[in-house]
């Protein structure tokens, strides 16, 4: 018979991986059905909010299950709710109007190193090396996929807005693994559920939804060629590119590191530049491939890094989380 005790940390780690990609997966997948919504007139503020007002609405009656939640961390459900919802996507978009797609995203996706840095100078805990050359190579990788040298250009307000979008991000990646700290954990499905419905008032004041054209959701955008339902890209957008993104998001900081689940986030950049590619004609140059591969490798390494430590029995509905004394938290052993 296998001892099944010593294989524990192992499927914690594969079970977090697989989390991770499929949360990247899902992220990545927003893009091909938001673009053709803009195109067909929507603002992309406006799709935003469609999408954190729908899933928070979807997430409502688990908000309700919570209800005791925000009397207990309304401290994590608002930075929740403005970081991690609200200030990653208004970020973004606000950059976007400023300058290259490309430079933006490897800007917002400068968030892994940034997460290194937070653990390394700010808890002044120590990183693995396997972590810090996964960082550097994703976000090598990231530069490839997004050819940042196709239309460079220089402007403060802009970089400063796509950092800014990094910085929430990293309070994405933080709060995610915060929650579960302590005996009084939150738990992870009331964390999104409240925090979707903290970031859908946000975005309310800053995307005025009362001046959105609702004519374009009743009827039909161009997605590769074919007519589709605006309602369906919606309703994708809502419920795989962000309720489940988020719930395996979360889960995966819980079940890895906030560290390593932000590199294998890099692959959010992959998993959307090869949609594009298929759904929406958007080519693959080789230096693009090649980067795919570098990002690739780059979280493989970064997941290596996983404490080996034995971890408690998850607990019914919850992530497993480590419990073996002398393991670092955040997802890195000293010395490694």
């Amino acid at each position: 018979m296998h001892d099944t005790q010593g294989q524990g940390p192992g499927r914690t780690r594969n079970a977090g991986l697989g989390l991770a990609l499929a949360s990247a997966c899902a992220f990545g997948g927003s893009g091909v059905a938001a673009k053709p919504l803009i195109e067909a007139g929507l603002e992309p503020l406006h799709v935003t909010w469609l999408r954190v007002a729908g899933a928070a609405l979807v997430m409502l009656p688990v908000a309700w299950r919570h209800r005791d939640l925000p009397a207990r961390r309304p401290a994590l459900l608002v930075g929740f709710g403005l970081l991690a919802v609200a200030g990653v996507q208004a970020c973004y978009f606000g950059a976007l109007s400023r300058i290259p797609v490309g430079v933006a995203l490897l800007v917002e996706y400068l968030a892994p190193a940034l997460v290194l840095g937070w653990v390394r100078f700010v808890q002044r805990r120590p990183v693995s090396g396997a972590a810090a050359v996964g960082v550097v190579l994703a976000v090598g990788g990231l530069a490839c996929v997004v050819e940042v040298w196709s239309g460079l250009r220089f402007d403060a307000v802009g970089l400063l807005l796509a950092l800014a979008a990094a910085c929430c991000q990293v309070g994405y990646f933080v709060l995610s693994d915060h929650g579960s700290d302590g005996e009084d954990a939150a738990d992870p499905l009331g964390v999104i559920a409240h925090g979707l419905l903290v970031g859908m008032v946000a975005l309310t004041v800053v995307a005025r939804p009362w001046d959105l054209d609702w004519s374009v959701l009743a009827g039909r955008a161009d997605l590769a060629g074919a007519r589709v339902p605006a309602v369906l890209l919606l309703g994708w957008i809502v419920l795989v590119a962000t309720v489940v993104a988020y719930l395996t998001g979360v889960l995966s900081v819980r079940s890895l590191s906030p560290q390593v689940a932000g590199v294998v986030a890099c692959l959010e950049a992959v998993v959307a530049t090869v949609l594009a590619w298929v759904l929406l004609g958007e080519h693959l140059s080789l230096p693009q491939v090649v980067g795919g591969a570098v990002v690739l490798a780059g979280a493989f390494i970064a997941q290596t890094s996983a404490p080996k430590a034995a971890v408690a029995e998850p607990v019914a509905g919850s992530a497993p989380l480590a419990a073996a004394e002398g393991a670092d938290r955040s997802g890195f052993v000293s010395g490694g």
